[in-house]
């Protein structure tokens, strides 16, 4: 790694691999340990019709871990780009309009098809009732059927058909924070990085139920619309006013240089620390699935990689095809190829649990990105000279 790369990025994130690998060794010896402490603070939920709905801890860091990347968003800028009418194209379309279905394709193949051996045939997950429907015992529903666990109802569905929802969670959940440090690390255009990732956030907040209602379904494993919008609301629309109100009164009171200087480096380990307290938790249910089938993770790291160096490809060659700048390109493909794993991770919790395959789906993707997206800023650094 370059030492223009190490001063960009901090201990947490030049390392987030290495912590994400602590977290597994960390949750599966804390599920060995203390098999009940992952499940008592699960239990900790807000339940509608005795269901639980939204476990309070989990929701807890995960707010935490949303909120530091929205209060960066300066919605002032958002107005400004509607002029760069090119790379805000590109950045929509790619996102939006092909990203999800792509995502789709891809895993349905390996984990559908290809990887389905090795997954297991026969093998099972039990994943959340889906919020909102009360569903008899023996009932089908999409590719799963109701079975009681522990006195409470549960659905029964293929496990990769779990792996695949969390997959299809993370098509439709663009970029992240670390899209800044990607941008930064590859020498393009700050302000349009900060911009796009602001423009993306407001797009999830209508279109992300949208997509994920519908291409779950498409894969048997429908969610009701009220789940994806609670889910939205609390993950998303929360964190963003949270974040608007608070760069607001800041920048007011303390003045903008205070802001980012002072208040958003504070933030910083805030934000790891929370994703990776989240991640022990996940890993405590998820150890025994991992002993079991070591390569769980590889099946599932195999069409995410497939599926970032596509999209990224697609991206920065459909950038060079508009004429875009190279300050311009980098950041526009890389927001594409990044994921926002933190609504990810969220959504996949707050719809089929803590202990589903779709919640470990999403971690893989947080394994995977560092190496991934370093190794695209070096793409990126050495073919700049091919931009006008």
């Amino acid at each position: 790694m370059s030492t223009a790369t190490k001063s960009t990025m901090s201990i947490f994130e030049r390392y987030l691999t290495v912590w994400v690998g602590l977290c597994i060794v960390g949750g599966i010896a804390l599920g060995k340990l203390a098999p009940n402490l992952a499940k008592a603070l699960d239990g900790m939920a807000i339940s509608v019709n005795g269901a639980p709905v939204v476990s309070i801890p989990i929701a807890v860091c995960l707010f935490f871990m949303m909120y530091p990347i929205m209060v960066k968003i300066d919605f002032a800028e958002v107005i400004k780009a509607g002029k760069s009418v090119k790379p805000v194209g590109l950045t929509l379309i790619i996102n939006w309009a092909i990203k999800p279905f792509t995502m789709f394709a891809i895993s349905y193949l390996f984990l559908g098809i290809l990887f389905r051996g090795f997954i297991g045939t026969e093998a099972v997950d039990l994943v959340k009732l889906p919020f909102g429907l009360d569903l008899a015992v023996g009932e089908v529903y999409g590719s799963g059927i109701v079975v009681l666990q522990e006195g409470v109802k549960m659905l029964q569905v293929p496990l990769w058909r779990s792996y695949f929802a969390g997959c299809i969670l993370l098509g439709i959940a663009p970029c992240t924070a670390m899209v800044l440090v990607w941008g930064a690390l590859a020498k393009g255009n700050a302000g349009h990085t900060l911009v796009m990732v602001a423009i993306n956030s407001l797009a999830m907040l209508l279109l992300y139920g949208v997509l994920g209602g519908f291409l779950l379904g498409v894969g048997k494993l429908p969610v009701p619309w009220q789940a994806l919008l609670l889910s939205i609301s609390v993950y998303v629309a929360l964190p963003l006013v949270a974040g608007f109100f608070t760069r607001r009164w800041i920048v007011a009171h303390k003045g903008l240089k205070w802001f980012k200087e002072t208040f958003l480096h504070v933030l910083t380990p805030i934000t790891i620390g929370a994703l990776l307290l989240t991640l022990v938790l996940l890993f405590s249910f998820k150890g025994d699935v991992i002993l079991s089938n070591p390569l769980t993770i590889l099946w599932i790291a195999v069409p995410l990689t497939i599926q970032t160096c596509l999209i990224f490809l697609l991206g920065y060659v459909a950038a060079r095809r508009l004429k875009l700048s190279y300050a311009d390109a980098a950041p526009s493909a890389m927001i594409g190829a990044s994921n926002h794993f933190e609504v990810a991770i969220a959504t996949a919790t707050m719809l089929f649990g803590l202990s589903s395959g779709a919640a470990l789906a999403t971690v893989v993707g947080v394994l995977i990105e560092v190496p991934l997206m370093l190794l695209l800023v070096r793409i990126c650094l050495r073919t700049q000279d091919r931009f006008e």
